[in-house]
């Protein structure tokens, strides 16, 4: 499948979705496991929230915040990924109440219900600026008035005044769209969606947060 943003970098596919969790172990010499375990501690899931979870992946995320929830609790993911929905059904195939479809979430969603929470998770800095906006008029959308939406992404930051172990692999790696994201304000950007009661957790000497805001 071609992507539908030829230069972003989070529509993986083939052999690097296939085998992501282990890249990222690897690349992180296993930090990413440490850090994506505190990152959804920090969420604060209660043991009832219903939670939509945006590019869900390969159903890592999920399985992490199902430890938190009672048989009232409820995750779907959306993915577009064949392999990571593959690998998301697959992982969390005993848990009734957790779910995955093929749904892009840049599009409008046609959902039965309102979620607690919307978690996306290093998926937001991938995507070109209006399609971000896009993508939280969504999540505005599918959440209860009151429900909570939780960006795990990268801080904000002037690129070229971080720290070299930070801003050469970023510059390697990442895709156009996510120098712009990080030098943009996204409270202001998210409170003209009607999101307010910020509260965010820095990691990784400031460059990733995650943030959350209420509707």
């Amino acid at each position: 499948m071609s992507r539908f943003y030829p230069d972003s970098k989070v529509e993986i596919q083939g052999l690097s979705a296939k085998f992501y969790d282990n890249l990222l172990n690897v690349a992180s010499l296993g930090g990413y496991s440490r850090f994506i375990k505190k990152a959804i501690r920090l969420m604060n899931i209660s043991s009832e929230d219903t939670i939509l979870d945006f590019g869900a992946g390969t159903g890592r995320n999920a399985l992490l915040m199902q430890k938190y929830l009672g048989k009232h609790g409820e995750i779907l993911g959306l993915e577009i990924s064949e392999e990571m929905i593959a690998q998301f059904r697959n992982k969390t195939a005993k848990f009734d109440h957790i779910n995955v479809v093929n749904r892009r979430i840049d599009q409008p969603l046609s959902l039965e219900k309102k979620y607690d929470k919307v978690l996306i998770s290093f998926v937001l800095h991938g995507f070109p600026f209006e399609i971000q906006k896009n993508i939280l008029g969504n999540a505005r959308d599918a959440l209860k008035e009151g429900g909570e939406f939780i960006i795990l992404d990268f801080n904000e930051f002037v690129t070229d005044k971080t720290p070299l172990y930070f801003r050469i692999p970023f510059k390697i790696v990442e895709c156009k769209y996510a120098f712009e994201y990080v030098e943009r304000d996204w409270k202001q950007i998210m409170s003209e969606f009607g999101f307010s009661d910020f509260k965010e957790e820095l990691f990784f000497h400031n460059h990733l947060r995650l943030l959350k805001a209420k509707r």
